[in-house]
């Protein structure tokens, strides 16, 4: 077998290689005369048929299997003599196939980038410096008062915040428009859940009325017949209700997990609970600064093969957030929504592998029990947590790579200029958010591709 390899990007090798025809025909000659043995045919007994008929019926079929077979067995060989890395399934093609002659063919492949990484040696990395106050303990509670708050029907005129059961038909002119009614649906007034104008219009109301509003659809609005049209809504108003908060009593305490209604101890679980998600928050926001300072540093090319895996993954995690069912086909949706977050993440995935793998890092037993430990503590039966965690591999890799991630950032935060800023409980969540959360993804990039 004779191999040569071109390179024809930084990710992209052409491979040729060539095979003997003697063993091609061999091989071809001796399937047949194995089918020839099963083989019934009108005029001849079973396994009596002349190989010359067998030759005639069978042989370019036989030959399509056998070259098949040969190509994708000789590719993997050539790789591996060659020492490439392939980032998914390569273009095959046979060039030369035809009995008598050497089989040539072509592999197409892209391969993993080799990454020389850049030091972000110069960035700087605001750290936020949070304090979980008494005002932010109390807000917290109020919002697990909303949370768990009943609506009482009244007898008044609605107010913002106030919920609304009514009826409603759309109307583009002088003819309703398909998807613009229901019946009995239920508006919380300042909820943002209608187009604007809408729910603005409807203070004032009383169990009833019977209202026109006039609205106007916004121009990127999704159905397209309707974006940036003027339209009038009549709606009937059947009832107003407002929220009905709980009273922060034993038993309202006792919904979280505070089993004997004490105040003090409620108050202080919710305040260790804010301060883990405040120091959750300001990991985050520090790791997005020092990810996004690496992939600046680090424009390494991206093979398509890995972008297409990632976007297949973001579009079932869309699909599953949406509520669309496990039987949704997710090739519907398209994949330039997707495409640049997953180009993102796969960059950063390969670049945190590279980090991993240059500077040794790895993780004990020890150290992955304490983590899961330390996830652990979210939980009513944290011990049955970590028995799940320890006893289920699949989950233990998982900690692994975060923690390997962590160590990662710490490493490349060694070569920034770490800036502290005082930030409040909500800026600090805030903040995280804006800069895209926890990666999830790209932990599991950095722990396949080191893989």
């Amino acid at each position: 077998m004779q191999v040569s390899v071109d390179t024809t990007s930084q990710i992209e090798r052409r491979v040729k290689v060539q095979v003997p025809a003697a063993e091609i025909d061999e091989a071809v000659a001796a399937r047949l005369k194995d089918a020839a043995k099963t083989v019934r045919m009108d005029g001849f007994r079973k396994g009596k048929v002349p190989m010359s008929v067998i030759r005639q019926r069978y042989g370019s079929e036989v030959r399509n299997e056998v070259v098949g077979e040969v190509m994708r067995e000789r590719y993997v060989r050539a790789i591996t003599d060659e020492n490439l890395n392939p980032a998914g399934y390569p273009q095959i093609e046979a060039d030369v196939n035809e009995a008598g002659k050497d089989l040539e063919f072509t592999a197409t492949l892209e391969v993993y980038p080799e990454v020389e990484l850049s030091s972000i040696e110069g960035t700087e990395v605001e750290r936020p410096v949070v304090e979980v106050s008494d005002d932010d303990v109390a807000e917290m509670i109020e919002t697990l008062r909303k949370q768990n708050a009943n609506w009482e029907e009244v007898e008044r005129a609605a107010e913002d915040g106030d919920q609304l059961t009514i009826d409603f038909q759309g109307y583009l002119g002088d003819e309703p428009f398909e998807g613009g009614s229901a019946e009995g649906h239920e508006l919380v007034i300042g909820s943002g859940s209608f187009i604007p104008g809408f729910e603005e219009q409807l203070i004032g109301a009383k169990a009833g009325d019977d209202k026109e509003l006039k609205v106007t659809f916004p121009e990127d609005y999704q159905a397209e017949q309707l974006a940036g049209q003027e339209a009038t809504f009549k709606v009937k108003v059947h009832t107003v209700k407002t929220q009905a908060l709980p009273e922060v009593d034993a038993e309202f305490v006792k919904q979280f997990g505070v089993d004997d209604g004490d105040l003090d101890k409620f108050r202080e679980e919710i305040s260790k609970n804010m301060a883990r998600e405040a120091e959750q928050a300001v990991d985050n926001r520090v790791k997005q600064q020092v990810l996004e300072a690496l992939k600046k540093a680090n424009d390494i090319p991206v093979p398509q093969a890995l972008i297409q895996q990632e976007t297949d993954g973001l579009k079932r995690q869309a699909a599953q957030q949406f509520g669309l069912g496990e039987d949704f086909d997710v090739s519907q949706l398209p994949d330039e929504l997707f495409a640049e977050q997953a180009k993102s993440r796969v960059q950063i995935g390969l670049l945190l592998a590279e980090v991993i793998k240059v500077n040794e890092l790895d993780a004990s037993d020890d150290e992955i029990k304490a983590k899961v430990e330390e996830l652990a503590q979210q939980y009513q039966e944290p011990e049955q947590v970590v028995e799940y965690y320890m006893g289920n591999d699949q989950m233990k890799d998982q900690v692994k790579s975060a923690i390997l991630e962590e160590k990662a950032v710490d490493v490349l935060l060694e070569q920034a200029s770490v800036k502290d800023v005082e930030m409040s409980y909500q800026e600090a969540l805030a903040a995280a958010q804006q800069q895209g959360g926890g990666d999830e993804e790209a932990e599991e990039e950095a722990d396949e591709n080191q893989a």
